[in-house]
């Protein structure tokens, strides 16, 4: 059942050598322990690739070690792996936002994770895109904090699956460009 949530891909390398090693010095003595250590050097130790204005794509969880910052969807992969490394099941979540509210036709997709906590006995989504003025996600057992607060009245959407892999659409995305400019304008609109 968990078998895919603990599944290496070309995305998710959490075999590489650079993210095995990390993995390893995010391990703690307890699986929430490990979650919070893991969620918080990710969203801390890697600005999302638009905040600095980075010029290189990063896709896998490697990419993201080696170029020391990716978006939601790279930071996702990196989340993903390190997790995996250690044992914990990890998948993906999406949700469909506006790019601008005064336009509902520009509209882009968003990654974060979900993890099963076997100890609570339940998955908990986290998202680990990076805090900055407006935007504060945090681990938070009690309730849900993540980077954006879907607005259905404007056309947001949450999807509720959780993937054990990356969308087609999210990775060629991110595999088709060359440069974070380039990328803008490929970015998914939804999980089509």
């Amino acid at each position: 059942m968990w078998v895919p949530f603990l599944a290496a891909s070309e995305v998710v390398d959490h075999q590489h050598p650079a993210v095995h090693e990390f993995a390893a010095q995010l391990r703690r003595h307890t699986e929430i322990e490990t979650v919070r250590g893991a969620y918080e050097a990710v969203r801390d130790g890697f600005p999302h690739s638009y905040d600095i204005s980075a010029p290189e794509v990063s896709v896998s969880a490697s990419d993201v070690l080696r170029h020391g910052h990716g978006i939601c969807f790279a930071k996702a992969h990196l989340l993903a792996a390190v997790l995996r490394a250690c044992g914990i099941p990890a998948g993906f979540c999406y949700q469909r936002l506006l790019l601008d509210d005064a336009d509902p036709s520009r509209t882009c997709l968003h990654g974060f994770n979900a993890v099963l906590l076997r100890e609570l006995g339940r998955w908990q989504r986290l998202d680990a895109r990076g805090n900055k003025p407006g935007i504060e996600a945090e681990f938070d057992l009690a309730r849900e904090r993540l980077a954006y607060q879907v607005r259905p009245n404007l056309g947001e959407h949450d999807h509720p699956e959780i993937y054990a892999r990356p969308p087609r659409c999210v990775v060629a995305a991110l595999n088709g460009s060359g440069s974070i400019v380039e990328l803008d304008s490929r970015l998914p609109r939804d999980l089509l």
